[in-house]
């Protein structure tokens, strides 16, 4: 498990460009005899949001150069992440465990004192880096399949192993959730590492996460000479810096916390050319579906506003989503129960403050609405922050608890009962 998650640690990934860490996971699995689900049988391409098909072409490129096979990409049909799928041959209960696969837009620290550095598996690739841990949910996910094949003749029912793409910018689940691979699911359980709980402890999730859209937003202007002709200009850039401050001054409700971020904006051509281009990231989250709601009309406005009065145009789309926290109050006393189990657990924590957005959230959703039971965990690491350079999580004390949380859970809710 620890060898695994440092090997998927030196090749990161970005959302939607995961081909050599699907090909990682899919080849573990298909060696243990695990049945695995690729391609648009675990996505659903019209669900499918904030996916570059350059991006995509430029990896599936590199994973050829990395050896992965043509005919696996082939299989994938161009879509990163997996589910794999256990069959007990008994009835009973079908239980998920949800891992998520990709990485963040961060240069790895390279300073002696930072374990991956020091150690030898720091990333390989300048720009992006696993800083969030999803390497360790991958490789614990890898780790609990294999504990529950060699385990197969002491449970009942089916148990679906959800490797999901796209979570930063949550732009996976949905498409994930889209696929109806959850649908027949009776118990979902999400965890990430670090976060709020330090080595020892696990914390259960009775809410925090917000609702969030992800939007991108591109301004169109008319060139002109900035020194001879500027009234001929329309100022993309200047379109872009007026919706952005005005963004920022969108009243806040008073049903909820709001959140409004701007986060990148790329402009212009030249210094003496009126700004033709301007392309922005930008994201609103709200404490309810319908405050989120009430952020991207807003911005919606703002934007139509902006068009007219700079007589640019302009073109909004949503790039990625996530929900709130749905909250099983009997699922997360059965998870307190598993975790207080767990070898290297000190301490058990009900969590409920704002940790940002998750898109599990959509997965968990759609498993309610069919009938079943969600619930969200969290297990420690001692890490000075998420998406640092210096991010690190103690794996061979972090890892095993996870493990454990889930393996307990899946004996929980699909073992033999006795008698």
């Amino acid at each position: 498990m620890i060898a695994n998650r440092r090997a998927l640690h030196k090749r990161p990934e970005e959302g939607w460009t995961e081909f050599e860490t699907t090909w990682f996971v899919t080849k573990r699995l298909r060696e243990l005899g695990l049945q695995v689900l690729l391609g648009t049988k675990v996505i659903n391409p019209e669900a499918v949001m904030g996916r570059d098909p350059k991006l995509v072409e430029a990896a599936i490129e590199r994973a050829l150069a990395a050896g992965v096979p043509q005919r696996f990409i082939d299989e994938t049909e161009g879509y990163t992440g997996c589910v794999a799928v256990l069959e007990t041959g008994r009835p009973g209960p079908v239980t998920a465990i949800r891992c998520d696969m990709d990485c963040v837009l961060v240069t790895e620290s390279d300073s002696p004192d930072h374990p991956p550095a020091r150690d030898g598996f720091a990333s390989e690739r300048p720009g992006f880096m696993h800083a969030c841990g999803h390497d360790a949910h991958t490789a614990v996910g890898l780790e609990v399949a294999r504990w529950a094949l060699e385990h197969k003749d002491e449970l009942t029912g089916t148990v679906k192993f959800l490797f999901q793409p796209a979570e930063e910018g949550v732009r996976g689940g949905a498409a994930m959730t889209a696929s109806g691979v959850v649908d027949d699911v009776d118990w979902l359980l999400g965890a990430h590492v670090g976060t709020h709980c330090r080595l020892g402890e696990v914390g259960l999730c009775h809410g925090g996460f917000l609702a969030s859209t992800k939007l991108d937003l591109h301004f169109r202007g008319r060139p002109s000479h900035a020194g001879s002709d500027p009234e001929k200009g329309r100022s993309a850039l200047m379109a872009a810096c007026a919706a952005a401050m005005m963004m920022q001054g969108i009243p806040r409700s008073g049903e909820g916390m709001t959140r409004v971020a701007i986060g990148r904006l790329n402009a212009g051509e030249g210094r003496n050319v009126t700004p033709v281009h301007a392309d922005m990231q930008l994201e609103v989250r709200g404490e309810t579906p319908a405050v989120n709601e009430y952020m991207v009309k807003s911005v919606e406005r703002i934007v139509e506003g902006v068009q007219a009065c700079y007589e640019v145009e302009a073109k909004l789309e949503r790039a990625g989503e996530a929900t709130t926290l749905p909250v099983c109050e009997d699922l997360i006393d059965i998870v307190r129960e598993v975790a207080q189990k767990v070898p290297g657990v000190k301490r058990v924590l009900d969590v409920s403050k704002p940790s940002g957005s998750e898109d599990c959230t959509m997965l968990m959703h759609r498993v309610i609405e069919k009938g079943g039971r969600a619930a969200y965990v969290l297990y420690g690491a001692n890490q000075n922050g998420h998406h640092r350079a210096d991010f690190d999580i103690q794996d061979e004390e972090s890892l095993p608890v996870g493990f454990g949380l889930f393996c307990g859970f899946i004996e929980r809710m699909n073992g033999v009962k006795a008698g």
